[in-house]
């Protein structure tokens, strides 16, 4: 594949993606060994020296794959999967957890929506303006929240141009076009900087129809969207502070349902660097991020049901020294954020008003033991207010939660090119708005929700071991991790079924099933594999064999069964050929039958993914332009998502071939 699952990252509480950014780096005309791809998953040293392993998947691949959301283009990343609800609503499912315990960032700061709150709500990041997007998992987390107990999932992006060389001016017109969807796709960059001063502009537009299933079109499963961005910066020798805002729109149709979201944003962006010279204190980044988002849900006839309000922010800053007494580098850093959300029409019969606010303070550390022994440490103490109003209440309550985490990393190099790690963390979570306070009918997903306002702070104690080689001609890594949490929070299945108005009675027909939000001991544990190996390397160009390999199994104490919505175990292969002027990829994953199931779920069948691609740039030089052709599922097999709820009615797309034509000037 063309990005590689790269270690990167951490053991500890301040390892997570993006912060302060790097400068990535530019891709070579030719490759004349295995890609790196740069993970900014640390703020200090290579994050490739730390204890877990983290993954990124790079620009071409996120433009040749055309998947409506980032989550689509992140399939190829072992332990990563797509909970894949709609066109235009798929977030990660990292290691099997997801909502809540997974969190979406751009460069840095949150994506501001409320995906979190239902599977039906997309995520307003765009493939099209990314660079690239990174995954961290594990202990790593920890920097950025107890909402990322499971994962972080970061876009990096140019919006606000801090890392603009001086002289740039770089231009990028992409277009592509789908048959399995008939789907028209448009976007388009400009970055450029003179000697001070840099601006950044994209828009995009995505329009696609319902698409295709070896059963015929899957009903009301389209897409519109776009959306525009436009930063600047001001880049001095002494620093670095830039601003930005996007504007998003979209429309998309919910499989299985006679209804379609409606959704926008606009969100403003801060980001800054500044180098500092009193003290060990060598670096300084302040980051922030406001957004006003809302969506409608409407029936065919365009009339709102339900309106999801979300006005939220987002800040942190982040402090970094060189040696300070025992420690060889060190950071600091706090956080503060505020999320207003609240519901009108039948969207208030789900969850009522809330309000949550958290303040962090974070700390990392590295020790080095002896030449080849390096001890990272980690503390992350948040503070949390959730307010909103119970089931069957109308009084207003606020929960108080004060989790804290710790992390311990220790990474031995035995010799040039191997590096083992152990990370073990304890990590703690509170609990959501939805988990605490849902209170009904949620028509997406036909469920009838009940939160506990009695729920307690969730634990996750995790320990991960990692080996990686980074040989001249193979790169791999592989990890065993397992997860213990004390008062996992999920949605149990009871067996009944609802009516609108709430009566739940066993055996009946009726059209909502009931989810009660409760808590109890889980484990999790899971195995993931990745390795790129150069098969062959020529003037023109170099073929390489990636491998890839994932499982997770989750189970709750008590005998009690297996968790909800857990993937099942995954292989894959493929093919890569990367050439000045020509790229090529075939590759082939098996997701296997899930039939470890919770109460009151089914099974999925197990498929085969067979997904092709070319690329030819016929000019070299500061103008180039590439041709692609991308094509997916190509066998046109039956999919069902075992993550997904609407399982049961939603098969995957089918056979999808997509021209994509890729114009830059640089």
């Amino acid at each position: 594949m063309h990005a590689v699952s790269i270690s990167a990252a951490v053991a500890l509480a301040l390892v997570s993606v993006s912060f302060p950014p790097r400068a990535h780096a530019q891709q070579a005309e030719h490759a004349t060994q295995l890609e790196e791809l740069v993970i900014t998953a640390v703020p200090i040293g290579d994050p490739d020296r730390l204890a877990t392993i983290a993954g990124s998947v790079g620009r071409d691949q996120l433009l040749r794959g055309g998947g409506n959301t980032i989550a689509d283009a992140l399939a190829q990343l072992p332990g990563v999967t797509s909970s894949g609800f709609a066109a235009g609503a798929g977030r990660p499912v990292i290691r099997g957890m997801d909502a809540n315990r997974v969190r979406m960032l751009e460069d840095g700061i949150g994506s501001f929506d409320v995906s979190d709150v239902g599977p039906d709500h997309g995520v307003p990041l765009e493939p099209f303006a990314a660079e690239r997007v990174e995954v961290v998992r594990g202990a790593a987390t920890l920097r950025y929240g107890s909402q990322a107990i499971g994962g972080v999932v970061n876009a990096i992006s140019n919006r606000v141009p801090l890392n603009l060389e001086a002289g740039t001016v770089r231009s990028e017109a992409v277009a592509s076009f789908g048959s399995g969807a008939d789907s028209r796709d448009v976007a388009a960059q400009l970055n450029a900087r003179g000697s001070a001063f840099a601006v950044h502009a994209d828009a995009f537009d995505r329009d696609a129809d319902d698409y295709d299933t070896p059963e015929g079109s899957m009903q009301n499963s389209w897409l519109r969207a776009r959306g525009a961005a436009l930063g600047s910066a001001w880049i001095g020798d002494a620093g670095r502070l830039g601003l930005g805002v996007v504007r998003h729109e979209s429309r998309y149709g919910i499989p299985g349902e006679e209804a379609y979201i409606d959704m926008a944003q606009t969100k403003l962006s801060l980001r800054s660097a500044w180098q500092l010279s009193a003290g060990p204190w060598s670096r300084l980044t302040v980051d922030g991020g406001w957004a006003d988002y809302e969506h409608s849900e409407r029936d065919e006839e365009h009339v709102a049901h339900s309106t999801f309000r979300d006005r939220e922010w987002d800040a942190r800053a982040e402090a970094v020294s060189g040696p300070l007494g025992f420690l060889s580098e060190s950071a600091l850093g706090v956080q503060l954020q505020r999320r207003a959300f609240s519901a009108l029409g039948e969207g208030e019969e789900y969850l009522a008003p809330t309000l949550t606010t958290s303040r962090a303070l974070f700390g990392f550390g590295e020790v080095q033991l002896a030449p080849r022994w390096r001890l990272q440490l980690g503390l992350r103490v948040e503070g949390v207010n959730v307010r909103g109003t119970p089931a069957e209440s109308d009084a207003v309550i606020t929960r108080g939660f004060t989790p804290v985490s710790a992390s311990t990393g220790l990474v031995f190099e035995p010799a040039e090119h191997w590096r083992l790690g152990l990370a073990l963390s304890s990590a703690a979570r509170a609990p959501a708005q939805t988990e605490l306070y849902a209170r009904g009918v949620h028509e997406a997903t036909a469920t009838w929700e009940i939160g506990d306002p009695d729920l307690r702070q969730e634990r996750a104690d995790a320990a991960e071991l990692t080996l990686r080689w980074r040989g001249e001609r193979v790169h791999a890594d592989a990890s065993v991790w397992v997860t213990q949490f004390s008062n996992y929070v999920y949605g149990a299945f009871t067996g009944r079924s609802c009516s609108e108005e709430g009566l739940c009675v066993v055996g009946a027909d009726e059209e909502l099933t009931e989810l009660l939000y409760t808590q109890r001991g889980a484990l999790f544990r899971g195995v993931e594999g990745h390795a790129q190996i150069e098969l062959l390397r020529r003037a023109t160009g170099d073929l390489h064999l990636d491998l890839l390999a994932d499982t997770v199994r989750a189970t709750l104490d008590g005998g009690a069964g297996n968790v909800p919505r857990i993937p099942p175990w995954r292989v894959g292969a493929g093919l890569v050929w990367q050439g000045a002027r020509l790229d090529a990829r075939v590759s082939v994953r098996y997701s296997a039958r899930q039939d470890r199931l919770a109460e009151e779920e089914t099974p999925t069948g197990g498929f085969t993914n067979v997904d092709a691609e070319l690329a030819w740039r016929p000019f070299a030089g500061r103008r180039s332009v590439e041709l692609a052709l991308a094509g997916r599922n190509l066998t046109d097999s039956a999919q069902r998502n075992a993550v997904a709820l609407n399982k049961d009615e939603v098969i995957l797309p089918g056979r999808d071939l997509r021209l994509m034509v890729r114009a830059l000037l640089d």
